[in-house]
This record gives structure tokens, sequence and C-alpha cells, in this order.
């Protein structure tokens, strides 16, 4: 993508509340989970490769330090598991950098409510991310935070992670943070607001909300709280968690999920937000890392490496609601998907499954792209209100 610093031709006889024009170059990486060598765990059926994570991350900060970027968004994930020794690792490296970078926390950064030896609490996320994001305004549960990275432009990032009464993280906004985000939205009516949050708002995936599979990884009140953003004017949310390059939308709310860097394809993304005179538009390109030292071939290796965990996965998927098989007709068709997650994270994917029996065929194929080829590289146009 050209990153060029002009604004829009476009003009609009639309009455908009914003004064201030805006043209804006950011990056985001999102689920780096960041894993020292000697740090690193073992899981059998894990899809990702921890073992990459700092030199792909490495490999994406050379590409876009070269560029003159504004910011770099980090929409949590951060570490593997919440290790002491890979958010400092993390906090050190992000402090080189030639801009500003805005994390949140992802279900993988604070995995217990306390802290312990060797991973954080919630307290001390904010302390050790002070520089990228946390020295601004906090939330109630600090972990939150509201600041202006340029003139005319609000971000605001949220905590989604609870924890339950069995210390398990679910997806969730609680009343306080609701209260304080809606009042930092009356606050800021004046200018641009953008939304970062670790788990989906918007559905990427059919039923993803009310599937056993899928709803862990979207927001619990996500429709109070997209009500909250649209009565506000909201128009851009960016998330992580699902792994998967894709783009949703609610009405004239969007929201732009970004894959895991150490996650086939995994990429990253370079965005360009100009407004003006009633119009906004966003320019988005997606890259991919490709290849890393031990790793001359990453994609190939990292698609192979999830189809080889495959199995048991989309065995679930088969045996979950709607499709409620048994299992053995379950462990029948999940080779014929063997691929069908590593499609779903590349995003822009069209299915066409005709060796499925017709239940299953349909199913699996309205997990394909609807609006086009817009996952991972595109432009929204609309009007500001």
């Amino acid at each position: 993508m050209s990153l060029n610093r002009h604004h829009p031709d476009r003009r609009s006889n639309h009455s908009s509340r914003f004064s201030q024009k805006l043209n804006v170059r950011f990056a985001i990486a999102s689920d780096l989970h960041i894993g020292l060598p000697h740090t690193l765990w073992e899981h059998p059926s894990r899809f990702h490769l921890i073992e990459v994570s700092i030199p792909a991350f490495e490999q994406v900060l050379e590409q876009i330090s070269r560029l003159d970027l504004d910011f770099l968004l980090l929409p949590g994930d951060l570490t593997q598991h919440g290790e002491r020794e890979n958010h400092a690792w993390l906090r050190d490296r992000l402090s080189q950098l030639p801009f500003p970078t805005y994390v949140i926390p992802g279900n993988h950064d604070i995995v217990t409510p306390q802290g312990d030896r060797l991973r954080i609490g919630p307290e001390e996320f904010a302390t050790i991310y002070a520089q990228f994001g946390y020295a601004a305004i906090a939330g109630p549960g600090r972990c939150d935070y509201s600041l202006s990275p340029l003139p005319g432009l609000r971000l605001i990032g949220l905590n989604s992670n609870q924890f339950d009464r069995t210390e398990r993280i679910v997806g969730r906004l609680g009343q306080e943070q609701l209260n304080w985000l809606e009042q930092e939205l009356i606050a800021a009516q004046d200018e641009r607001v953008w939304i970062m949050i670790h788990h989906n708002v918007i559905e990427h995936m059919p039923g993803q909300a009310r599937h056993p599979l899928g709803h862990k990884y979207i927001l619990r009140n996500g429709p109070r709280f997209r009500s909250l953003l649209k009565q506000y004017g909201v128009s851009l949310i960016f998330t992580g968690h699902l792994h998967i390059q894709d783009l949703s939308r609610d009405g004239e709310l969007y929201e732009l999920t970004t894959g895991s860097l150490v996650s086939y394809p995994h990429p990253y993304r370079l965005l360009q937000f100009q407004a003006a005179d009633g119009v906004a538009t966003l320019h988005y390109e997606s890259f991919r890392v490709a290849a890393v030292e031990g790793w001359a071939d990453l994609q190939d290796y990292s698609r192979r490496w999830m189809g080889d965990r495959s199995q048991g996965f989309m065995e679930h998927l088969l045996l979950a609601s709607p499709l409620n098989l048994s299992p053995a007709m379950a462990a029948e068709l999940a080779p014929e998907l063997r691929e069908f997650w590593a499609d779903i994270a590349e995003g822009d994917r069209l299915f066409d499954f005709v060796q499925l029996p017709k239940q299953v065929r349909s199913y699996f194929e309205s997990f394909g792209a609807v609006d086009g080829a817009i996952d991972n590289s595109g432009c929204l146009t609309w009007q500001e209100r």
C-alpha cells in the first residue's frame, strides 16, 4: 500500500460535527504471543507457533520502522501466557520504537486475578505498559484508557477480560466500564473515536455469539456495547483474539480483526485513515511474514502445522450445534475439513464442499466471504455524523 500524506478529494454536503481534518498512518499487529525460548511450553493441539513469536515480530518492526507511521496498535494477547519475563521483554522492545505504540490486554496476558511468581496480575499490566497507553486517563479497572494520539482523534483501549466465579476468563465489559466509557464518549463529541478491544464485538462467523465454540471469542454483552458506540457515532473497532483476517460490520459500525502473528498466515496490517468535509476513508492492506530464521518457508510449514492439528478441532465443530453429528460421523468427515481453519484464518475465502453431506456442506460453505475480497485489503468510505 502506498501511504501518502494527502487528504481525500471527495466532498460532501453532509453536515459533520468534526472540524479537524485527519490523515493518520498506522500499523496493526495482533496476538503476538511473545515467548522467550526458555519460557515456551508445549501443547500437542496448539495451532500457533510460539517459537517464531520474537523473530516474526522483529521482522514486522524492521519493516514498519522504515515508514513514517503515527503509531502501532497491538490489540491483545501480547504474551504466550502472561509470563513476567515475556511482558518485560516486550515492554523494553516497544520502548525502542520510533513511533508510539498502544496496547491492551488479551486473555493470555492476565491469566490470574492476583498474579503469581511467574505471571502478572491486572494491576501490574497497567504499570508495565504505562508508556503504551496507560499513562492516560485510566478506567475503573486501571486496564482501560482514553487518549488522544493526534489532534481530533481519540483512542479508547478497553480490557474485555473478566474473571468469573471459577477464575476463568470471559469476554465482558462491566457496568463500571460501560459507565466510564459513556462519559468518555460524551466528552469526545468533537473527536473521532476509535475503540481497541481484544474480544470480537461483531460476529465474524455465522452464529458466533451462540456457538458453543465460537462464543468465547466474542463479547458476552456485545449488543449493548455496540448500541452505546452507535449512539455516539463511533465507526471503527480494532480487535484480535480469533486469529483470523476479517472485516465485519453492524450498520455504520465496522470491526477489523487481525490474525495472529504466530499463526497462519502470520499477518500484519498497514492502514491510512483520512477524514475531511464530512467524509471518512480507511485504506488498509495486509502483509505476511514469509520466513524467519529456521523456517525458510514459514507460510507452508505453518499451514501444514495447522492442518496436522485440525482433526480434534473439526470433530468438535461437527459434534456441536447446529450439526450435532454422531462421533463416528464427525471422525469420518473431519479429514475432509483439514484445511478449513487455515482458509478461514487467511480471509477472503469461498468454499465449495461438494464431497460433504448436504447439511454439512451448507453449514461450512456459509463461512465463506460474503462481501468480496475485503478481509485483507480494501477501502472503506463513510459519511461522518
